[in-house]
């Protein structure tokens, strides 16, 4: 070809370049940027992600005696898509007609999974399994279990977890982040002869450890605790029962008892009235349980004497309403500081509530706890209600002094009965000992914790004196046991309801310690709205104190 005509036709090396700079970008194209249908299938092929199981960690007593432990409990599915008409009859035999119309209808569909029954016994799922021999279309699954070794006992403190295993109330939602580690998965490629390896060299380990979270409490102690709260709850035909146990040094809560309780393995006693924890949730007025917080408090601030004598008629007025004795029929006469307390004279009491100073006594009583809120290690915890002293007008100032016109919750008033008979000093309560998560990591440690001091030495000594002698010649000589000194104060509380007392309605309580001397133990029962015709914490709720001393009593002897 000449020169001249290989001009006009153009050169032959300009096309070869563009059809190798088209294929070249195709081909780049391609491998940069796949379609996402084939990067799925290629990774399906090549590498998948592997589930790692996840267990939810133990709760355990003090002694370490597992409370709460997970297990497997076998469940059933079926892939419709390959249900065939001659399985309809087998099935039947194990599953509700409901059950099978739904089968039924997701045949119609692309879907390729379905629940049969969730969590079922041991003899449901053989019956699964002897049908699984015949219908392909049916799989069995294990799911996360919670095991409450002890079913309705520490229900409160426990708590309950949902169907996905997250904690919904307890120590199962406020540790939720500890006991719970959710599942984790790790990424394997597929190696010549169907070998599966790590995609990484080095995989830490997950979990090295069962997370544990471990209370203070004793299950023995709470046994005989819940054990005659509970019986005379239901003797006394009472709304609500609560039972709290302390070391009055350190801030350990040795038992929590709340009534009525629930199963938290079993859903349909979940009720709304069973699941509140009253210890730590219900607010109500003390009464005369309140009485020798506020003693000591006036007498460290000097507003009473040791050695005073009031007079105390059977009723005072005071401003715009009265304050009466329990008998108002009964006139105590003249009565010494002391015995104020030992003969629970509301009429005295008010005499000093009277000539107290509001914003003294409310700035005393906000320092013990009361209308705040408490950080024990559990949720749903109430501030109570502490009138601003500006609100303390007419005959508020003599109802505080005997424990009306405001409200507590079981754990303040313990928490702050505990200062007044320990030597003055505050103590934050705590319920949890120590929590271990799964890395094997201790992530808490529950120690006594001096929140601040709060009266003298002197006046608690001379406190714990006047409780001693209410149990052995005043109103607490129900609560008396030759096993031990014990020393304490009966309460019996009007119920408020809509802003005015509500006729018929009482909550007999008892708070008190062992040994007076030197106290071990502080223990509040209270017995909300019995209906049986009882009702005077004396009567009601000292005998409970003493027979729950006296077991626990043998419990150190034996242990």
């Amino acid at each position: 070809m000449s020169p001249a005509r290989l001009g006009r036709a153009g050169n032959p090396w300009i096309l070869f370049v563009l059809c190798f700079t088209v294929i070249g970008c195709t081909l780049a194209a391609r491998h940069c940027y796949p379609d996402p249908r084939v990067v799925q299938q290629s990774q399906h092929q090549y590498w998948r992600r592997v589930p790692l199981k996840s267990t939810r960690g133990i709760i355990q007593d003090v002694k370490g005696n597992a409370l709460v432990i997970s297990e497997t409990i076998p469940s059933f599915a079926v892939d419709p898509s390959m249900v065939r008409s001659k399985d309809f009859e087998k099935i039947a035999q194990v599953v509700s007609p409901d059950t099978l119309i739904k089968i039924g209808n997701a045949m119609q569909t692309t879907s390729r999974f379905m629940w049969l029954n969730h969590r079922v016994s041991e003899s449901e799922a053989s019956r699964f399994r002897e049908l699984m021999r015949t219908v392909r279309a049916i799989r069995e699954i294990d799911e996360p279990y919670r095991k409450y070794t002890n079913q309705r006992l520490m229900s409160h403190v426990l708590g309950f977890c949902d169907n996905e295993n997250k904690g919904q109330a307890g120590i199962e939602q406020a540790w939720d982040n500890t006991l719970y580690s959710p599942p984790g998965q790790k990424i394997v490629v597929r190696r010549q002869g169907s070998q599966a390896a790590s995609l990484m060299e080095r995989e830490p380990e997950r979990r090295a450890v069962t997370p544990i979270v471990t209370l203070t409490l004793d299950s023995r102690i709470q046994y005989v605790v819940e054990k005659h709260l509970f019986k005379t709850a239901e003797q006394e035909r009472a709304k609500w029962a609560v039972a709290l146990c302390m070391n009055p040094n350190t801030g350990e809560v040795l038992s929590m008892a709340s009534y009525p309780t629930f199963d938290p393995s079993n859903r349909k006693s979940l009720t709304m009235e069973a699941l509140s924890n009253g210890a730590i949730s219900r607010a109500y007025e003390p009464g005369s349980t309140f009485k020798p917080i506020y003693m000591a408090i006036a007498l460290d601030r000097g507003i009473v004497g040791k050695d005073e004598t009031f007079f105390c008629p059977a009723k005072l007025k005071v401003a715009d309403g009265f304050i009466r004795e329990s008998d108002a029929r009964v006139a105590l006469g003249s009565v010494t500081t002391a015995q104020l307390l030992i003969k629970s004279s509301n009429v005295g009491m008010a005499q000093i509530g009277i000539r107290a100073n509001s914003n003294v006594i409310y700035e005393s009583l906000k320092a013990m706890g009361f209308g705040q809120e408490s950080d024990i290690e559990l949720p749903g915890v109430a501030r109570g209600i502490l009138p601003y002293p500006e609100n303390w007008r007419g005959i508020t100032p003599a109802n505080i002094a005997i424990g009306h016109g405001l409200a507590v919750t079981p754990l303040q008033l313990v928490t702050a009965m505990s200062a007044v008979v320990n030597g003055g000093k505050l103590l934050s309560p705590y319920i949890v000992k120590e929590a271990v998560n799964s890395l094997g990591e201790l992530v808490y440690k529950g120690e006594p914790k001096v929140m601040r001091e709060v009266m003298t030495t002197d006046t608690t000594a001379w406190i714990r004196l006047a409780m001693r002698r209410v149990v052995t010649e005043g109103t607490g000589r129900r609560a008396a046991t030759s096993i031990t000194d014990v020393a304490g104060k009966t309460g019996t509380a009007q119920v408020a309801e809509g802003g005015k007392y509500a006729k018929g309605k009482y909550v007999g309580s008892f708070i008190g310690f062992w040994p007076y001397e030197d106290p071990k133990y502080i223990m509040l029962i209270a017995i909300g709205e019995p209906s049986n015709g009882r009702f005077y914490g004396g009567d009601i709720a000292a005998p409970v104190f003493k027979s729950i001393v006296e077991e626990m009593a043998e419990l150190e002897y034996y242990s």
